[in-house]
């Protein structure tokens, strides 16, 4: 019975190998696809943090007149800076501020930026 079989005796091991090398090679291309993946969420929500923080910014100068006070916008956001300019607009737009909203963060090796402006009636501050 043993004596039949003896020249396919390798055959189960190098199909059990094979086998196996392929199951290796397909769990690490999904590993490097999911980390892939957390590195593209953790950019897409930072981003979306700086888009909130930079519209909580114009909101708050267009209603109160001034900037979020920068102690809540850390707790609010902590992995946000964020930087304001302002400039009087002359001609059609005169009589009106521009104010510019910089949000900005790091994402692993990728600077997050963004930036939102908005014309306000021009009151000074």
């Amino acid at each position: 019975m043993f004596g039949k079989n003896k020249k396919y005796g390798g055959f189960l091991f190098i199909d059990l190998v094979v086998g196996l090398s392929v199951l290796g090679i397909l769990l690490t291309g999904l590993a490097l696809s999911l980390h892939g993946f957390a590195k593209f969420n953790h950019y897409q929500l930072l981003r979306q943090n700086c888009i909130a923080a930079a519209q909580a910014e114009l909101d708050s100068i267009a209603i109160t007149g001034r900037p979020i006070r920068d102690e809540a916008l850390k707790r609010l956001w902590p992995k946000v800076s964020v930087s304001i300019q302002q400039s009087e607009r002359a001609g059609q737009w005169e009589g009106m501020k521009l104010v510019k909203v910089t949000a900005s963060g790091k994402s692993f090796r990728k600077q997050v930026k963004v930036q939102l402006s908005r014309y306000i009636l021009g009151e000074e501050q």
